[in-house]
């Protein structure tokens, strides 16, 4: 959530922050700013809404100067508008923020700074955050210290933040020290990237793609100052220290559209590739297993694993789902699915032997991270699956699986999660083979798998018949997914992508659930998605089929190729390639995909950027 730029250097700064801004639109915002410093000078652009309206903005009204912060703000505290965006200066000018997170006790501190003659234009907490820093600065300048002096400017800072409580990310400015950009982290992700005689600030890794290729990630409790000759590294408990500079992944990069409209289309169309991605160097035909190089646990080790706990948010605990049917069934080891926000706040009773996967796209949500750190902290083995290299999750956890799926702007996930379900039956078929899987069962899951980037080629060419199916649903208001067994997270997803990007009200059921209550919603205006490729307890999905009919429900059916049975029963069906059960969730996630993004641009929906959304949450 929101996003944070800065630069330090001798280029035009607002240039090199707007295009940054751009770069992190994908984050989920609702506006976004600017603050340049020049000749001792602050001079602020700021507009709600997207970054085209300050572009213009600053069309207008330009800014010079070489030092600036921006911001893409996504609301917390106080609504969207053009007042409560960022940047937001602090005491009579002397400062400027840019903040993301929440600082929890934002109306204690408000309240004293309100008594000492401070007055607050915005309902933000971050301008809380402005404030406080140019009071710390003033009470050191009372004391006698220099207020142009650097040294001066991080005690400030330094002082502040010790008062907060919550999360932050903060981009910090002095009017009156030239060439002096101050960024802090706590459980907010930022990134510096280094130039020869520049310095940039974002909050993730896109940003600085095409502008250097050496960064340093800030850990919590991390300060930065950047100038345009170097950057000197601060940690709350230990001091100065050299900084771990890494070498900016090629997948971060940056990415474009490639003759797609949206990126969410794109990145459905990626699948098959990213499919393979996952797979690439992975299988291991010889041992009929798969192989993994960052676990950082033996074979013997997890020999001793007697239950695993998956946590994840909205799609990556989907995908979590479909990895407890996948574990339990090769590896046969208990696994549970929590909901990381949950499992951060409960205290279940895990074992010594209990392995801990924090599945995530960005590797920044707060949540997941959270739940990371708790059970890490237990002593639990805790690793990751995720797309980011670099990020806090990827670096904290005690070992894990990249997906390797490359940028995934669109903000509700496509290709992350079915990539997140192939690493996962990787994951099974590795600790199945561990365990009391054969060496026949081994090989032909890996032929199974090897298969399947062809069988989402063949999937995608549903497009033009799921258009159609959308111009005649995209007027109806709810909808109702139904599965069973490895289709039901598939049932869940697809409900989610519906309501994530058309507005559209949509649940997913357990299909032989619907009986117990849910069916009561089931009217001529309530369409059916009904999961329903061959499988073992195909006769009871039909079964369940036949009582949405039997009271005039609409029916949307997926349906393996072949099947004139659902042509018969279901008012629209759509045509999957056949494949193992415990691969379909692959095969029939991409037409629920294909069919939220058709029905969206029916409706007049933004697909990239939905409402109220956020690509990365990394807020509580």
């Amino acid at each position: 959530m929101c996003g944070i730029v800065g630069y330090v250097g001798f280029r035009p700064a607002a240039e090199i922050l707007l295009e940054g801004l751009r770069r992190l639109e994908y984050r989920g915002y609702d506006s976004a700013g600017i603050a340049v410093i020049d000749a001792g000078e602050i001079s602020i652009r700021k507009k709600a809404g997207r970054v085209q309206e300050l572009a213009r903005l600053l069309e207008k009204h330009p800014v010079n100067g070489s030092l600036g912060i921006g911001h893409t703000r996504w609301a917390t505290h106080g609504q969207p508008s053009d007042i409560n965006s960022h940047p937001h200066v602090g005491g009579n000018g002397e400062v400027v923020v840019v903040h993301n997170g929440v600082i929890e006790n934002y109306s204690i501190l408000k309240s004293h700074l309100q008594t000492l003659g401070y007055v607050f234009r915005s309902s933000t907490d971050t301008e809380v955050a402005a404030h406080l820093i140019a009071h710390e600065f003033s009470e050191l300048i009372k004391m006698g210290e220099d207020p142009e002096s650097s040294n001066t400017a991080i005690q400030a800072v330094e002082a502040a933040i010790k008062q907060f409580k919550g999360t932050y990310g903060l981009g910090v400015l002095f009017r009156d020290i030239p060439d002096f950009l101050i960024a802090a982290r706590l459980g907010s992700p930022l990134v510096i990237g280094m130039g020869q005689g520049e310095y940039f600030l974002a909050s993730d890794a896109g940003p600085l793609a095409g502008h250097t290729q050496e960064v340093v990630y800030l850990s919590d409790h991390e300060l930065v100052v950047l100038t345009s000759q170097g950057m000197q590294l601060h940690h709350r408990d230990t001091g100065k220290h050299a900084p771990d500079v890494q070498v900016l992944a090629q997948a971060e990069s940056g990415s474009g559209l490639n003759g797609f409209e949206h990126y969410m289309l794109k990145e459905i169309f990626e699948q098959p590739e990213t499919i393979e991605n996952a797979m690439r160097g992975r299988l291991d035909e010889d041992e009929a297993t798969a192989k993994f190089g960052g676990l950082n646990l033996t074979p013997q080790q997890l020999r001793r694993i007697d239950r695993i706990v998956l946590t994840g948010c909205g799609t990556s605990w989907h995908a979590g789902l479909v990895g407890e049917y996948l574990i339990e069934e090769f590896a046969r080891i208990p696994t549970e699915v929590e909901y990381a926000s949950e499992l951060r706040y409960r205290n279940p009773p895990l074992s010594t032997s209990t392995m801990v996967f924090a599945i995530t796209q960005s590797g920044e949500t707060a949540d997941t991270l959270a739940a990371m750190r708790e059970c890490k902290r237990k002593g639990h083995p805790t690793l990751a699956i995720c797309n980011v290299v670099g990020s806090t999750i990827a670096r904290e956890a005690d070992g894990g699986i990249f997906l390797h799926a490359g940028p995934e702007v669109g903000v509700a996930s496509t290709k992350a999660f079915t990539s997140q379900v192939t690493v996962l039956t990787l994951l099974a078929l590795y600790l199945g083979r561990l365990r009391n899987m054969s060496y026949p069962a081994g090989q032909r899951i890996i032929s199974h798998l090897q298969a399947m980037p062809d069988a989402i080629r063949k999937t995608l060419e549903c497009h033009d018949q799921i258009k159609d199916i959308a111009q005649r649903y995209c007027d109806y208001d709810n909808f109702l997914y139904l599965g069973r067994l490895y289709n039901f997270p598939v049932a869940l997803e697809g409900a989610l992508k519906l309501k994530e990007i058309s507005y559209i009200h949509a649940e997913g059921y357990p299909a032989a659930e619907m009986k117990h209550g849910p069916i009561a919603l089931v009217d001529e205006r309530t369409p059916s998605v009904f999961i329903a490729p061959r499988g073992h307890i195909y006769p009871k999905v039909m079964s369940n089929l036949e009582e949405i009919k039997a009271r005039k429900g609409p029916v949307i059916a997926l349906a393996c190729e072949g099947d004139a049975k659902l042509d018969q029963l279901a008012d629209d069906v759509v045509y999957v390639p056949f494949v193992e059960e415990y691969l379909q969730p692959l095969v029939c996630s991409i037409p629920l995909q294909l069919l939220s993004y058709e029905i969206a641009l029916l409706r007049g929906c933004n697909v990239d950027r939905p409402r109220n959304l956020a690509k990365s949450v990394t807020v509580e």
